[in-house]
């Protein structure tokens, strides 16, 4: 039975009793909402800022420099490139640009003589492909919009062009900041926030003897969530051990189900006469995934072998199978979590970094391929894998093979959170017992054979 509301309560106290269900409610509701928050517990300071360096004053603006820098550990922009967006606060248009280009001019019909580049009041700007000419290039430029990941190419981990801005504020008082700024990497998943006036960046000449600085900066923050940039995941976890013939499979329909009944295309049989149809059919230039058919229905896989086992080491055989037929992953990479990352013993074929996201604790592990070896990860097919081996060294106050210790806490392939198999699925450790067991079948089949051949 409810306890009845004292009429002596206070009117507001009352009210706020009746309220407790209707708050607790939208407590709960609240929870079950997927968080689009973009924080990464692995790199919780990783992010893309944007730094804009007013260089020069002109009769009607200015001329600056727009610089991306990647400060995610391992997250990086693939091809086809990042597209960068913003509104002007004022009738402000592009004159030129060198190193980007903008994918449309818009309506420049109010200008005689000299055009400008981009009249739109909301650009959006492209980096330009390899092989521009030099005297459209400026450095950091022309990569065709692919940035890498500052751990595993930090000589490659920025993106600059230089923009001409008229119509505009000619000092540091009048010069209105862009707003509303968007980045697509090439899909969605960044959110930026508002740009912020900072104190002038300082450039030092190469001889080190004179520093000079821009004008005016200003910079934008962008960060990455995974949901916000696809809905499903995007990469699987299996597992399998020498000690167990069970392979634990990726969880079934982990990034999709087959369904070619009400959605055909969704996957393409491996062995089908079709596939180079399929593969060069619409979409071929969406860079939307076209998978082989599995049960899993992922682009990627990657499979954690527990390969052998030593007096003093154990070993490890690490595998990533790329299921996407659209899709040739450079310069890919992998981080997994495992608490015997700090008694590595030797990596045979990927390039290996210790991350440390917790402080003094060395579980975390970035791995990616040998620059013209593997560091390409081929579409899908006879040669859409790489592969490597982990030697460990024992540490015999933690080491155990029980309760799936061997197997990774997590694993991320290009920044993205893999999918694990449930726990309980793992391959387990044969017990005393279970040996025993077996030992026993084992002798009595062999007794029962002979009795029957014999007596």
């Amino acid at each position: 039975m409810e306890k009845e509301l004292s009429p002596s309560m206070p009117a507001v106290s009352r009210s706020v009793a009746k309220l407790a269900p209707l708050l607790l409610s939208l407590v709960v509701l609240s929870s079950l909402i997927p968080s689009t928050e973009a924080y990464d517990a692995l790199d919780p300071n990783g992010n893309i800022t944007i730094k804009w360096d007013v260089m020069q004053w002109t009769p009607d603006g200015y001329v600056a420099t727009v610089t991306m820098f990647n400060f995610q550990q391992y997250r990086h922009i693939q091809a086809p490139g990042w597209t960068l967006g913003w509104t002007w606060q004022k009738k402000e248009v592009i004159w030129s640009m060198v190193g980007a280009q903008t994918t449309e001019q818009g309506d420049c019909s109010r200008f005689k003589g000299n055009i400008p580049h981009c009249c739109k009041k909301d650009p959006t700007i492209v980096d330009l492909l390899p092989g521009t000419p030099y005297n459209m290039q400026i450095a950091n430029c022309c990569k065709g919009g692919v940035i890498n990941s500052w751990v595993q190419d930090p000589a490659n981990a920025a993106s600059s062009f230089q923009v001409s801005v008229g119509v505009a504020g000619t000092t540091n008082k009048t010069v209105r900041v862009p707003k509303n700024f968007t980045l697509r990497a090439p899909g969605p998943g960044y959110t930026c926030g508002a740009a912020k006036i900072v104190k002038p960046t300082k450039f030092v000449t190469q001889d080190g003897r004179r520093t000079t600085q821009a004008l005016m900066t200003w910079n934008v923050t962008c960060t990455y969530s995974q949901f916000l940039a696809q809905k499903t995941p995007t990469c699987c976890v299996s597992l399998s051990s020498f000690y167990n013939d069970t392979i634990v499979n990726c969880p079934t329909c982990t990034c999709g189900c087959q369904n070619n009944a009400s959605q055909p295309g969704s996957c393409v049989e491996a062995d089908s006469p079709y596939l180079a149809s399929a593969v060069n059919g619409p979409g071929k230039y969406s860079y939307t995934p076209l998978v082989q058919c599995t049960t899993h229905m992922c682009p990627i896989r990657v499979h954690w072998h527990v390969k052998l086992n030593y007096k003093d080491y154990w070993r490890v055989k690490i595998a990533i199978t790329n299921f996407n037929y659209r899709m040739n992953y450079t310069q890919w990479n992998l981080v997994i979590q495992h608490p015997n990352f700090d008694n590595i013993t030797e990596i045979f074929s990927y390039n290996y970094k210790s991350l440390t996201p917790y402080g003094g604790i060395n579980d975390t592990a970035m791995l990616w391929g040998v620059k013209y070896y593997n560091d390409l990860l081929m579409e899908a097919g006879p040669y859409g894998n790489v592969q490597s081996e982990i030697l460990f060294k024992k540490d015999p106050s933690t080491f155990t093979f029980h309760q799936g210790w061997a197997f990774p806490r997590r694993i991320y392939f290009n920044g993205d959170n893999c999918v694990m198999p449930p726990p309980d699925s793992y391959p387990w450790l044969p017990n005393a017992g279970s040996r025993l067991m077996n030992a026993l079948v084992v002798a009595v089949s062999a007794v029962v054979t002979w009795l029957l051949f014999y007596i």
